[in-house]
């Protein structure tokens, strides 16, 4: 199982919209190493759900329910399903993620601009334990 990040404003789409939708096409992401991103998810792989904008903190877990499918006519974009998870019981924010020296390789960190990156195993493990799982 991989892990990745999803990153969306909250006034535009946010956890608490996920958890009424029940599940939720991820698209409208143009933007290349992203869309490679959503390439290599597979159904079952989780993702951590965060809110940027003024919020900025992981507030929830999601699960891919589909592979990527074409997001458009070119064939360059690409979007995934996922479904809500679980809350966190403690939203991890920015500045903790940035405090944490064994989150120093996080790609978040390094790229911030990107919407969707991946998390490693090691990453994962950090981030569940400072949310409370």
């Amino acid at each position: 199982m991989a892990c990745w990040l999803l990153k969306s404003e909250p006034d535009s789409y946010g956890w608490d919209d996920l958890v009424r939708d029940g599940r939720t096409e991820w698209d409208g992401v143009r933007n290349a190493a992203a869309a490679g991103h959503l390439r290599g998810m597979t159904p079952g792989d989780s993702a951590l759900f965060y809110h940027s904008g003024k919020a900025k903190a992981a507030v929830g877990i999601a699960t891919i329910t589909r592979a990527a499918r074409p997001d458009g006519d070119d064939g360059r974009w690409v979007s995934v399903e996922i479904a809500p998870d679980r809350p966190l019981p403690r939203p991890i924010t920015l500045a903790a993620m940035k405090a944490e020296a064994k989150l120093a390789a996080l790609p978040m960190l390094r790229q911030s601009r990107l919407s969707v990156l991946p998390v490693g195993e090691a990453e994962w493990d950090v981030l569940m334990a400072m949310a409370g799982l």
